[in-house]
């Protein structure tokens, strides 16, 4: 791990997961930045991050989420990475007003 990260964007409780959609309002989320040190490895280690996520499905199917590059906030400085948006509807579910998926969980139990 980098640092401590913000993306503009808003983030929804599913349920079992969160879900992170991007926004053009002052709105943020808060995560984390991470630099791959090994650059021969960084073709594996999207693969696997885009399994993971859903990006990869069955001709017909509507991938769960999208890699996107966006502006990314960690410190004082500014870093263009990929982020992965919640790609479906999320009408009907709880928005996580601070756009800490961690202290939503710890406040919500």
């Amino acid at each position: 791990m980098v640092d401590n990260a913000k993306v503009k964007g808003v983030l929804y409780d599913l349920g079992d997961y969160p879900a992170a959609l991007p926004s053009d309002k002052d709105f943020f989320i808060t995560g984390e930045l991470y630099y791959l040190k090994n650059e021969e490895e960084y073709n594996w280690a999207m693969e696997q991050l885009d399994d993971y996520e859903g990006l990869h499905v069955e001709a017909g199917e509507r991938p769960l989420y999208r890699r996107d590059i966006v502006t990314v906030y960690a410190r004082d400085n500014e870093v263009m990475a990929w982020v992965y948006w919640y790609n479906n509807d999320i009408e009907g579910k709880p928005r996580i007003e601070s756009g800490d998926v961690l202290e939503y969980l710890r406040h919500k139990q």
